[in-house]
């Protein structure tokens, strides 16, 4: 019997009975503690869970159906009877709790805020209500800004005489709302950019790409129907990803990489009936990567800069490979070329007036976009040297809060 018991399955399996009770204890001494903590404890967790919770909501920006949402949990943080909010011309957006016959009033006062840029206060002895049973003693309307102008208002109705303390509350929340107003404008203002940006690239690739692709395709409309043929096809398939609807939502400001490199292969068999045997591509993609999530239009510019302004300068043409490897939380892509290749100075000069001059806009449209979505410090990366070709480096995270198709 002791021989049994003091067998190392025995021994071990004790211990892990051991260790589990020290887990169930830990956890229950750590639940007690979030359950018994001070209030102000639990007031400040209580608070930032429903700060947390209106955020999402405000940061869509000032619609009706996202202050429909938010409000529920602005009203709880400021524990009036009603909440109200308007926008920049004193119409309502939104209402939240009972008393909405109090509309005049709450009117009346974003109003005046609106002209005044200041708190107004409205106390019972001056609000004129028929309703016997209402409860409403007080009415706080405060401005909320973006960029210094007031875009909207927010009304708190008080069961009580709006004092001191309801003052100093409503006009954080407002500051509070005002801030989650600039980041959705901020937003915007990002993503519009970010459409121009894309129009821009697609204004740059027509003029060169589409005349040269249709020149092309013409000459082989009488020596080679069937080739031409195919080559319509490519270029209508080609031109329907390009000059696809970005979206108001910037949705279609990103696609994966397997749809980029199927629109890459496109614009290859478009040049290679061009150049002919002057132009040699080689792909190598890792099938792990090609979900990844990247600006829309973002390698297209890059191969087709290699054509450009490596290879079609170069009589006996060359070669351009294209790679994408796994590397941990990112994805490597490379476009190498053995093309003519530029003075480095030269084209860093080139890319910091890109938008003046036109040189080389395709890079910096891309180099601007990948900033603008990973950070700087997913910029492009370029290797080059007269004589010596040219090699870019993209490197793409696999996960980025707000990148997705």
């Amino acid at each position: 019997m002791d021989d049994v018991l003091g067998s190392p399955i025995v021994l071990g399996l004790a211990g892990l009975v051991l260790v589990l009770g020290a887990l169930v204890v830990v956890f229950f001494l750590r639940y007690q503690r979030l359950a018994t903590g001070t209030d102000l404890e639990k007031n400040t967790f209580s608070t930032l869970h429903t700060v947390a919770l209106a955020a999402p909501a405000l940061r869509q920006g000032l619609t009706p159906d996202s202050v429909r949402v938010a409000l529920p949990f602005l009203r709880q943080l400021l524990e009036t009877k009603a909440l109200a909010m308007t926008d920049g011309s004193a119409r309502p957006l939104a209402w939240d709790g009972d008393s909405d016959h109090h509309l005049p009033d709450v009117q009346s006062l974003a109003d005046e805020v609106i002209t005044t840029g200041r708190q107004q206060v409205k106390s019972h002895s001056s609000l004129e209500c028929r309703y016997s049973g209402c409860e409403v003693r007080g009415v706080v309307v405060v401005p909320l800004e973006s960029d210094g102008k007031i875009i909207a208002t927010l009304a708190a109705l008080s069961t009580s005489t709006a004092g001191p303390s309801l003052l100093r509350a409503a006009a954080e929340v407002g500051r509070y709302v005002s801030s989650q107003l600039e980041l959705a404008e901020l937003d915007e203002s990002r993503a519009r950019l970010n459409r121009a940006e894309v129009l821009a690239l697609r204004a740059q690739i027509s003029p060169h790409f589409i005349y040269n692709a249709l020149t092309t395709i013409a000459s082989f409309c009488r020596t080679d129907p069937q080739r031409a043929r195919e080559l319509v096809l490519s270029f209508a398939d080609f031109t329907r990803y390009s000059f696809r609807d970005a979206g108001a939502d910037g949705g279609g400001l990103y696609t994966t990489l397997k749809d980029e490199l199927a629109n890459i292969e496109r614009y290859i068999e478009l040049e290679k009936a061009r150049f002919s045997d002057r132009l040699n591509i080689k792909l190598q993609i890792a099938p792990e990567v090609l979900s990844v999530v990247l600006p829309f239009l973002a390698l297209q510019p890059l191969v087709e800069n290699a054509v450009r302004h490596g290879l079609a300068g170069k009589p006996s043409g060359g070669r351009i490979n294209i790679t994408a490897e796994n590397a941990g939380s990112e994805c490597v892509i490379v476009v190498e070329d053995n093309g003519v290749g530029m003075d480095p100075d030269r084209l860093k000069e080139d890319l910091a007036d890109a938008h003046l001059s036109g040189a080389h806009v395709g890079l910096g449209n891309v180099d601007d976009r990948m900033r603008a979505a990973f950070g700087d410090d997913f910029g492009l990366a370029v290797e080059t040297n007269i004589g010596e070709g040219m090699r870019i480096t993209l490197r793409v995270p696999k996960f980025k809060l707000n990148v997705h198709v």
